[in-house]
């Protein structure tokens, strides 16, 4: 299981744990160096500004903030650039993600007590529309986030959880990858839906740049008893980890390449792709962040 499993879920999925969504871990007084990482006294306070600069902004149209930004970032530019170990260390400890597949999503959505649909602060950036809806905020309403934007009101949907979970699965189908976010680890408070204009995929994998996520706890496989040959998973796969043998007129999926995210299989007939734990997979187990060839 990755790192996050062992520090915060005790040997489980972290993001199954209640306790990674509490009231508690909410409003708690960061420690000093959290204090200065984060330019924040409380996760409240975090992600209250990341609402403000990030997501607000990409509902009503606001100039949007700098392409380089995830999120918030206070403080200024050190003299010396960190290390890529560094920035990962930072990333992992103020706001990073895991890629999650449909069923583990459903999962999430029963633990947390309210579901906001948003807009994608990423996708203003990267392609100038404002208001697409690919994120989902937990508990948005209980921080008093839609009271507080009125002229974005039209734009932060509180949604029932059946209907989050239908928009969810049309997302799946779609080919967008689900990936759930901390604020100040391990607080989990955002579910976004990511392609190429998702800013931390292009950064990670596009680009190529430092890990900004982990991969799933899973690893997809095709059973060449059911595989056909249609390619249709071909089409869906965000990590080049699909690959058409002409000469058996089958898929392989690569699971050094594989992020587990299982949204190949939504559009498979046959229903010829499943999921498999990455911890028991000989050639995935241990890889979380880069393939070994990257």
């Amino acid at each position: 299981m990755c790192e996050f499993c062992t520090e915060h879920g005790e040997g489980k999925k972290w993001y199954l744990q209640m306790k990674n969504y509490s009231d508690v871990l909410l409003h708690e007084q960061l420690s000093s160096p959290e204090k200065e990482m984060a330019g924040a006294t409380t996760r409240l306070e975090w992600i209250q500004r990341y609402y403000e600069e990030f997501i607000i902004p990409a509902g009503i149209g606001a100039h949007p903030p700098e392409a380089s930004q995830a999120g918030p970032s206070p403080g200024h530019e050190p003299a010396v650039q960190p290390s890529e170990e560094e920035v990962l260390a930072r990333r992992k400890a103020e706001e990073f993600g895991q890629v999650l597949p449909i069923e583990d999503v459903e999962q999430v959505i029963q633990i947390v007590d309210s579901v906001t649909r948003m807009p994608c602060g990423c996708r203003f950036v990267t392609t100038g529309k404002a208001d697409k809806r690919y994120c989902f905020g937990f508990g948005v309403d209980k921080l008093g986030i839609l009271g507080k934007f009125p002229d974005a009101a039209s734009c932060l949907e509180v949604l029932e959880k059946q209907e989050a979970m239908r928009i969810l699965h049309d997302f799946d189908e779609e080919g967008l990858v689900h990936t759930i976010w901390t604020a100040i680890t391990p607080y989990s408070f955002i579910i976004c839906n990511c392609d190429r204009d998702c800013m931390s995929y292009k950064g990670y994998i596009e680009m190529r740049g430092s890990p900004r996520f982990f991969r799933a706890e899973y690893v997809c496989q095709t059973d060449w008893d059911l595989c056909t040959g249609c390619k249709s998973c071909m089409s869906q796969c965000q990590f080049g980890a699909v690959f058409y043998s002409s000469a058996l007129s089958k898929v392989h999926i690569d699971p050094t390449r594989c992020f587990g995210c299982g949204v190949c299989r939504a559009v498979c007939p046959n229903d010829a792709i499943t999921l498999v734990p990455r911890q028991d997979h000989p050639e995935a187990a241990g890889i979380w962040l880069r393939d070994p060839a990257g």
